[in-house]
């Protein structure tokens, strides 16, 4: 790891746009303006990810295939957490530096906790809808490709964070998307209330389509964070 590198961009890195449970018409709302927005023009390294999925899970949107979209979506905070924590030991002599690296931390574990909300949720709509899932396919190669990303992420920080940024902006995109489309093309989600047990920690939805337009809204904001910080790095 180039600490300098890491450096640089933990000193320029703005706080990210905050997540946020809305209201049924919010919700709504936001819905069309992902259906109505454009999707981002993504990477040859990201391009090369989704095409792999699609292969291995098929062009349909399903629940498996989200969760394993969940458990590669933790991955790059994972990473940054990684490089903040490195990045304090080697500067702790210099408190008011080490802190804004800790709020960084912070912001990491923040972000990763939202996306194990959605796969805990992912799953259990699985469980309910009586969805088979393979070893190999749903739960040994879910981890060999975190595995890969994670390296992945972890050398484009290295090398220039907003690379690693711009991956994770392209991954969350294609996320948000996905998930609206996805309700969209089922529209039973609508009359299908959701009753679960991490409601109290995630938050409350009339029908499982607010909850999925909740969570697409979310995949939104992780994006919205990643360009907020890929920018800040390409002008530091």
């Amino acid at each position: 790891m180039h600490l300098a590198t890491a450096l640089a961009a933990l000193r320029t890195e703005p706080p990210g746009p905050s997540l946020a449970t809305l209201g049924r018409d919010e919700l709504a709302a936001e819905h069309r303006r992902t259906l109505e927005s454009p999707r981002r023009r993504y990477g040859l390294l990201s391009r090369g990810l989704f095409g792999v999925m699609d292969l291995v899970y098929g062009q349909e949107r399903t629940l498996p295939k989200f969760k394993v979209l969940e458990v590669i979506a933790r991955v790059p905070y994972q990473a940054w957490e990684h490089v903040a924590y490195v990045t304090i030991t080697h500067r702790s002599s210099r408190p008011p530096f080490a802190r804004r690296v800790f709020e960084r931390v912070e912001e990491c574990r923040s972000q990763q906790d939202n996306e194990q909300w959605h796969l805990l949720i992912i799953q259990e709509l699985i469980w309910a809808a009586g969805l088979r899932q393979g070893v190999i396919r749903h739960r040994v190669l879910p981890q060999v490709l975190a595995f890969a990303y994670h390296r992945i992420s972890c050398l484009l920080y290295a090398l220039k964070p907003e690379w690693s940024y711009a991956l994770n902006a392209d991954f969350e995109d294609h996320a948000e998307h996905e998930y609206a489309e996805f309700v969209v093309e089922n529209p039973q989600l609508e009359t299908t209330p959701w009753r679960s047990l991490v409601a109290d920690d995630y938050g409350r939805f009339e029908s499982v389509a607010d909850l999925l337009r909740q969570i697409s809204h979310d995949e939104r904001v992780h994006k919205e964070e990643s360009l907020a910080r890929m920018g800040a790095a390409r002008f530091s």
